[in-house]
C-alpha cells in the first residue's frame, strides 16, 4: 500500500464504496453485471470484490441465469456480518434494539423508566445493552458499534447540550459509553434518527424531502432534505416543537410559552385526561367507542395539524411522516389532523404532498440510530483500502 500514490488510494477507495454500494443496491448481482452498472473494467471488479470477499462483507451464491455461456456466481451483501445496537432515549422509556447490517431487527428489550435522572437513564442504558449483548448471535465482527437516540439538542460531537422534557443539560453520554464498552458510539437526536430510519426503512424510502414529527411526550422534527439528513450548522436543527402556536399560552419544559408540543404531545394528552390514563389505556377505551376518549385524541390530532400546516407552509416537502409513540393512536387523530392541514395550507403547497404514519411507529429512532452505526462501521472498513 506505502508503494501507491495517495490519489491512487483515493481511486480505489471510491471504486471499492462503489462496488459495494452496487452488490447492497442490486443483490444477487454478478461481477459482469457490477461491471456494466458501474462502468469499472471487469478486472478492476473482480480484484475489489474479492477484497470484499475476504473481508467478509459479500459472500458468493448461484449460479445464476445465464445469458449464454457459464452461469455467473451471484454476489450478496453480507448483512449478518456484524450487529448494531439502537438505543431510542425517551421521556419515560427506553427501548433497544439489535439490528443486522440492513435494518433487520433481531432482537430488543424495553423498559418503563420513572426516574430521568442523568445518571439513572445512562445506568439503564447500560443494562440494557449488556442485555442486548448477550442475544447477538456469533458473527465475523460481533456488535460493531452502538447508536443512542436523545429527545434533546446534540451537537455534532454528540454532547447533549439541552434535554428539557429529561430535565438535563451539557450531558456527556459518548464516552462514558465508549469506555464502558470499548465500542464506537454514535449520539443523535431522537427525531433526527427517526427520520433516518424511516427513510431507510420505513415510509419515507420513496421520497426525497420529508419531515419527520416525532410525536411523543414532547415533539421533535426530523429533516430530510434533497435526500440528506438536515441537521443545520450546528447540528441544531428540528426544535419545531417548541415553535409558538399559542400567544401568551401554557407554560413549556423549554421555558417558553405557547410552545406545540405543550398543546399536541402525549403529555398534552395525558394532562386532559382523567384518573391517571395512559396513552395505551386511551387507545383502549377509543376503541371501546369512548367518548371522552376520543374526544382527546380528536383535539390532538388537530393541534398536531396546525402545527404541521406551519411546517408544510415552510419547507414545501413531498411527504409528512408522523412516528412515535402518538402514532399508535392513528385511527382516531389521523382525520382530524388532515382535516385542519387541508384546510388550512396553501393549495399550491397541497399539490403532491403525502402525508403518512411511520411504518415502525416507536421503533423508528432505534433503527434510525443502529443505521447511523452500521454505516459508520461500513465507511471504517472500505477506508483501509
Amino acid at each position: 500500500m506505502k508503494s501507491i500514490t495517495w490519489n491512487q488510494q483515493v481511486v480505489k477507495k471510491n471504486n471499492t464504496s462503489l462496488v459495494f454500494q452496487t452488490i447492497t443496491q442490486q443483490e444477487p448481482i454478478s461481477r459482469a453485471d457490477i461491471a456494466q452498472q458501474s462502468g469499472l473494467n471487469k478486472a478492476t471488479v473482480s480484484s475489489l470484490v474479492n477484497e470484499l470477499l475476504e473481508k467478509q462483507l459479500v459472500y458468493e451464491s448461484g449460479p445464476g441465469e445465464s445469458s449464454g455461456g457459464r452461469r455467473p456466481v451471484l454476489l450478496h451483501y453480507n448483512r449478518v456480518a456484524g450487529y448494531s445496537i439502537g438505543i431510542d432515549v425517551g421521556v419515560n422509556y427506553i427501548l433497544g434494539v439489535v439490528t443486522d447490517l440492513k435494518g433487520k431487527i433481531i432482537t430488543e428489550h424495553h423498559v418503563r423508566m420513572k426516574n430521568s435522572s442523568f445518571e439513572s437513564v445512562i445506568d439503564q442504558v447500560k443494562t440494557i445493552i449488556k442485555t442486548l449483548i448477550k442475544d447477538v448471535p456469533k458473527s465475523p465482527y460481533g456488535i460493531i458499534g452502538v447508536g443512542i437516540g436523545i429527545p434533546g439538542i446534540v451537537d455534532k460531537k454528540g454532547k447533549v447540550l439541552l434535554a428539557p422534557n429529561l430535565g438535563w443539560k451539557n450531558c456527556e453520554i459518548k464516552q462514558t459509553i465508549e469506555e464502558e464498552f470499548n465500542l464506537p458510539v454514535i449520539i443523535e437526536n431522537e427525531a433526527n434518527a427517526g427520520a433516518y430510519g424511516e427513510k431507510q426503512f420505513g415510509a419515507g424510502q420513496s421520497f426525497h424531502d420529508i419531515i419527520y414529527v416525532s410525536a411523543g411526550i414532547g415533539i421533535g422534527v426530523g429533516l430530510i432534505l434533497n435526500n440528506q439528513l438536515y441537521q443545520g450548522v450546528n447540528g441544531f436543527s428540528g426544535e419545531m416543537g417548541h415553535m409558538v402556536i399559542q400567544t401568551n399560552g401554557a407554560p413549556c419544559s423549554c421555558g417558553s410559552n405557547g410552545c406545540w408540543e405543550v398543546y399536541a404531545s402525549e403529555h398534552a394528552l395525558l394532562n386532559r385526561a382523567e384518573d391517571e390514563q395512559t396513552l395505551e389505556s386511551l387507545i383502549e377505551l377509543a376503541k371501546k367507542k369512548d367518548k371522552h376518549a376520543i374526544s382527546l385524541f380528536k383535539e390532538i390530532g388537530q393541534y398536531l395539524g396546525f402545527g404541521i400546516n406551519n411546517i408544510i407552509n415552510t419547507f414545501n416537502p413531498e411527504q409528512i411522516i408522523i412516528g412515535n409513540r402518538l402514532a399508535m393512536a392513528k385511527e382516531w387523530i389521523e382525520q382530524p389532523l388532515l382535516e385542519i392541514v387541508y384546510s388550512r395550507a396553501l393549495s399550491f403547497q397541497q399539490k403532491d404532498l403525502q402525508i403518512s404514519f411511520a411504518k415502525h411507529l416507536t421503533h423508528s429512532a432505534a433503527l434510525g440510530v443502529a443505521a447511523f452505526t452500521a454505516e459508520g462501521f461500513i465507511n471504517r472498513e472500505l477506508k483501509e483500502y
